[in-house]
C-alpha cells in the first residue's frame, strides 16, 4: 500500500518525467514548443498572468520571454522587480531539470537580485548551463552527498541588449529517495 508521501512523490515524479519529455520534443518541433507553454501554464497558473514564454529548448537551457505588458508593470511604467525574479527563476529551474534529470529534487533556497536598468521594453533570459560545471558542483557531489546546494547566475536583457538585472538563485537538489516529508 502506497503512502500518502509516496503517493505525492510518485504524481510529482511522473509530472517531472512528462515535463521533460516536452522539452526533449520542444527542442525539434515548433508544435511541442507551442505545447509545452500551454502545459507549462496550467503547471505553474502563477506565471500565466505574466505571459511567460519559452522561446526556445537547448541541450542546456532554455530561451525564456517576459512582455512588456500592463500586468507586468510597476507604478512608474516599467517591468515590475517580481516579474523579473520569476522569470529568472523560472528560466533557472528548467534549465537545471533539463541538465539533471528528474532524478532530483529542486527546490529554490534563495534568490538575490540586482537591478541595473529599468525595463521599459520586452526582456528575454537565454540560459545555458556548462555540463562540466553542472558534472562538477551537482551532479559528482550527489554521490557522496544527501544534497548541494548549487548557485546558478542568471542575466535578463531587454531586446535593446540593455542589462536589466542580475538574478542569483540558490537551489536545493537531492535524490528523490533522500527526501522525507511530514
Amino acid at each position: 500500500m502506497l503512502t500518502a508521501n509516496s503517493q505525492a512523490r510518485l504524481s510529482t515524479d511522473k509530472k517531472m518525467k512528462l515535463l521533460l519529455r516536452l522539452l526533449q520534443k520542444a527542442k525539434r518541433s515548433n508544435f511541442y514548443l507551442a505545447f509545452l507553454n500551454i502545459a507549462l501554464l496550467r503547471a505553474v497558473p502563477f506565471n500565466k498572468p505574466h505571459g511567460l514564454k519559452i522561446t526556445s529548448v537547448h541541450d542546456d537551457g532554455v530561451t525564456i520571454f517576459l512582455p512588456y505588458k500592463r500586468k507586468n508593470l510597476n507604478h512608474l511604467k516599467g517591468i515590475h522587480a517580481c516579474a523579473l525574479a520569476t522569470l529568472a527563476e523560472y528560466a533557472s529551474g528548467i534549465s537545471l531539470l533539463i541538465c539533471i534529470g528528474t532524478d532530483y529534487r529542486l527546490i529554490m533556497k534563495t534568490i538575490n537580485v540586482t537591478y541595473h536598468y529599468q525595463a521599459k521594453m520586452n526582456v528575454a533570459i537565454a540560459l545555458q548551463l556548462e555540463k562540466k560545471m553542472v558534472e562538477e558542483k551537482i551532479l559528482t557531489p550527489l554521490q557522496t552527498n544527501d544534497s548541494v546546494v548549487f548557485e546558478n547566475k542568471v542575466e535578463v536583457y531587454d531586446v535593446r541588449r540593455n542589462h536589466i538585472c542580475t538574478t542569483v538563485v540558490q537551489w536545493q537538489i537531492k535524490k528523490w529517495a533522500k527526501v522525507k516529508t511530514l
